[in-house]
């Protein structure tokens, strides 16, 4: 099984300057592996992840938009799935890292079983691609072909925890990492 932080590495060498809504354990893993302002710092909606990457590909429509979601996260907002097949923005991908766990919030386990498949739930609420991957190697061959397709994209990670990075929460919750985000989105857009 591939680390969290070992992917994460390996979609920011592919993905090195685009638009990024990261959550919770995620979300500090990538502020340490791509620090940028196009990080849409969003910590504190637990769920919400899905719903912002989806609002910001609607609203950039030229700009891919990646979410790094998690397993839990996703789960107190499966309805943005549905939601997110139904519109189908092109230029949006949704990446959930599935490691069983609430992991920032004390590593309580995700009430669901084993026989869950968040890869089919993706499919079954219509996106348009999805794919599942276990083993960095594969995540590595397919990610440039992924960042290049039409989307709506769901991919499911099943990832077990890397190295430690900062739990950077002032970060996470500040104005200013979202001014920041602001003025780099605004200077992406119209300049």
């Amino acid at each position: 099984m591939m680390k969290r932080d070992q992917a994460l590495r390996v979609l920011a060498r592919y993905y090195p300057d685009g638009i990024v809504v990261p959550v919770y354990q995620a979300a500090f893993d990538w502020m340490g592996i791509r620090p940028h302002p196009l990080n849409f710092l969003c910590t504190g909606a637990m769920g919400q992840a899905s719903s912002h990457g989806l609002g910001l590909a609607l609203g950039a429509p030229n700009e891919k938009v990646v979410v790094l979601d998690g397993d839990g996260s996703l789960l107190m907002n499966l309805n943005s799935l549905v939601t997110i097949a139904n519109l189908a923005p092109h230029n949006l991908i949704h990446i959930v890292i599935n490691n069983g766990v609430y992991e920032v919030n004390g590593n309580f386990p995700i009430p669901v079983n084993k026989a869950l498949s968040f890869e089919g739930l993706a499919r079954e609420a219509g996106y348009a691609k999805v794919f599942g991957f276990s083993e960095l190697e594969a995540f590595e061959s397919k990610i440039e072909e992924i960042l290049q397709a039409q989307g709506p994209i769901f991919i499911c990670l099943e990832a077990e925890t890397g190295d430690p990075y900062p739990k950077d929460y002032v970060a996470i919750h500040s104005a200013e990492s979202r001014q920041i985000f602001r003025e780099a989105l605004h200077n992406r857009l119209f300049q």
